[in-house]
């Protein structure tokens, strides 16, 4: 019976991973972490029967407390609470699917705790990837991506056999505005940044996706996890989702994982790593599909994967600037409190006001955060 742990049990990556629980009967959860929906998380205690469940929301966590009274597990609240979560003794493998930067000190705790990582938290890596990577092997622990792109990669590099990476090209649908100019995407309601064509996500990474900023994240994630230059990681355009991402040798050959836009498929193979297992769904019919096209990305009218290329090749405390200021746009777009475009302009403001620190610890990328925060609040009148 394998254990885990799933922080951010109540989001689509936490519902989709106890998906995969419900379906295989052979994986324990001991425990499970949300932020703020005490009904759908006691459902979760309910059925799954974790030994503790946390709330990041103080009170909320009281009224989960109340709600579950009659159950034996442990109710916390707060970081605090995360980290307790994420440390649970019996648990072997983390699943981290918190949104933001929260996740950084659970995922550091959980290593130092000998756990393995389900990586679906891009923040981790990507503010802090200098942290992570040298503490696994110091930790002797696994980080197995959960990300559809970063699991395409790994599954292509099985049977590397120690073959060094030419190049990573990591594929990109290009959104609901794939060839808009910024003209055209000044209108843009948030009714129409959050159809995406292929993916169904969360509210916050739908925003990303067509800003293409997510695929600015997750080139700097492929970076740490896979050991390459920012400028060995491209990004195409794959309208149909159909190949996942590809990996490139020295000899020229080429690797992709293809499949139908399914996240459980990544979430279980980081589960059983490496046993593949049957999974229920669709499956691509080769005789129906006709092409697979490619496109190269616009870095000018999307210039939110512009600046992440620009944040990553410069490194140290830049990326955590770039990531947060996304964090608080998006967060006010989706309030519909700025423009669409007004997105990427917060993003470019914070990272030319930021003076780098190279190799931030811990609290240097959380007072990066805040600063970008700040700058954003004094600067932008919303």
């Amino acid at each position: 019976m394998k254990k885990i742990a799933v922080l951010g049990s109540t989001g689509s990556i936490g519902t989709q991973t106890l998906e995969i629980v419900r379906y295989n009967k052979d994986i324990e959860v001991t425990a499970l972490a949300a932020g703020r929906s005490v009904n759908r998380l006691e459902e979760q205690i309910r059925e799954f029967k974790p030994k503790i469940a946390c709330l990041w929301e103080k009170e909320k966590a009281k009224e989960l407390k109340a709600a579950v009274a009659d159950l034996d597990v442990k109710v916390v609240s707060g970081m605090e609470g995360l980290i307790e979560a994420a440390t649970e003794e019996s648990a072997e493998i983390v699943v981290t699917a918190v949104v933001g930067m929260i996740g950084i000190r659970p995922t550091i705790a959980a290593m130092e705790a000998g756990k393995d990582i389900a990586l679906a938290n891009k923040e981790t890596l990507v503010t802090a990837g200098h942290i992570i990577m040298p503490l696994a092997k110091e930790k002797g622990v696994s980080i197995l991506p959960v990300d559809s792109e970063h699991s395409a990669i790994f599954q292509s590099l099985q049977g590397a056999a120690g073959n060094k990476i030419h190049k990573i090209l990591l594929t990109a649908s290009g959104g609901p505005f794939r060839g808009y100019t910024r003209e055209q995407m000044a209108s843009v309601r948030l009714e129409d940044a959050l159809k995406h064509p292929n993916w169904s996500m969360g509210h916050k990474i739908t925003i990303d996706s067509s800003t293409m900023v997510n695929k600015g994240l997750e080139v700097m994630e492929a970076h740490w996890l896979f050991d390459v230059e920012m400028d060995q990681v491209q990004v195409v355009v794959q309208p149909a989702s159909i190949i996942h991402s590809m990996v490139e040798y020295e000899d020229g050959a080429v690797i992709a994982q293809l499949g139908t836009p399914d996240m459980k498929l990544p979430i279980q193979y980081a589960l059983y790593y490496p046993q593949r297992r049957y999974l229920p769904g669709g499956r691509l019919d080769f005789t129906k599909l006709k092409e697979i096209t490619f496109d190269v990305p616009d870095m000018e009218n999307f210039r939110g994967l512009k600046l992440a290329y620009e944040a990553g090749r410069r490194g140290g405390s830049l990326p955590t600037v770039f990531n947060a200021a996304n964090e608080m746009a998006v967060g006010l777009f989706l309030d519909r409190k700025i423009p669409y475009l007004t997105i990427t302009d917060m993003i470019e403001g914070a990272m030319e006001h930021h003076k780098v620190v190279d190799a931030p610890n811990v609290e240097q990328i959380l007072e990066s955060e805040r600063e970008a925060y700040d700058f954003i609040k004094s600067t932008w009148k919303y």
